[in-house]
């Protein structure tokens, strides 16, 4: 986790997917996720590493599911949000939205 209350941009898009995702929501699923609606790429290592993270702070739990013939018998582990998560992320899109408050930009980059 950053340092302080609020969640850097890559936690806030992972805690967002897995929140999208509800019951589904492991590794690649999540890497799949931030592809699909953000167009970044990112590796499932990373992922991994900001749930483990999150994880720590007591933002996300995980569980392991049912082991698949497909992954050659081995269990997805699944993450779900927990409420300290979703209060973490309703704390950063409200101090996001404080300071997008009342800013307009030029599209050109000229103020």
């Amino acid at each position: 986790m950053p340092r302080g209350e609020f969640l850097g941009e890559f936690e806030q898009m992972v805690l967002l997917a897995v929140a999208r995702l509800g019951p589904d929501a492991y590794g690649m699923a999540i890497m799949d996720e931030l592809d699909a609606r953000t167009g970044r790429q990112v590796s499932v290592g990373s992922v991994y590493a900001a749930l483990d993270r999150m994880a720590r702070h007591g933002l996300v739990r995980s569980m392991l599911g049912a082991p698949t013939p497909e992954r050659g018998g081995r269990a997805k582990r699944f993450f779900v949000l927990e409420p300290a998560g979703a209060l973490a992320l309703q704390r950063s899109r409200r101090a996001l939205d404080a300071l997008w408050d009342g800013v307009e930009l030029d599209p050109d980059g000229l103020l």
